[in-house]
């Protein structure tokens, strides 16, 4: 970077063992690597801001040449609005079958235990004291809309 020599160097270190003397030249020498290290992070900050300002200024070019590129593309082929398959289909719920309870008496009883709600409030202190007295549980209500 400097192109500073082997032998500049040496000069530069003897030279400041003179001036500074051996008893100050580690605090001299301390001092002076505290101020680079501060100038080489003024400077690494000052370049990260250039190529952040840069890369910003490339991006907004090349969004407006996209832009520019796509009205064209819109303005020659206008039935391609039609065919675009960005947007998502509208949401449909899934189909599903109802059960034949005469055909499968098991899998209408899983069925009916997958749909049951736990009970809350007074409904569960009923059906917990019908169950301590021996009492056959009620089955659940069915769903609505279902014969």
């Amino acid at each position: 970077m400097f192109d500073i020599a082997p032998s500049e160097l040496l000069l530069v270190a003897v030279v400041a063992l003179l001036v500074i003397g051996p008893k100050d030249l580690p605090l001299a020498l301390r001092s002076l690597g505290k101020w680079v290290g501060k100038m080489r992070r003024m400077s690494n900050h000052f370049r990260a801001g250039v190529e952040t300002m840069i890369r910003e200024a490339e991006l907004a070019e090349i969004e407006k040449e996209w832009r520019e590129r796509n009205a064209r593309i819109m303005a020659e082929h206008p039935d391609a609005e039609a065919l675009d398959t960005t947007t998502p289909a509208p949401y449909a719920p899934p189909f599903t079958e109802p059960i034949d309870r005469a055909a499968d008496p098991d899998a209408a009883a899983e069925a009916a235990i997958g749909r049951a709600k736990p009970r809350t409030g007074d409904d569960a202190i009923q059906a917990d004291s019908a169950v301590e007295q021996g009492e056959p549980e009620p089955p659940p209500a069915p769903p609505a809309g279902t014969p």
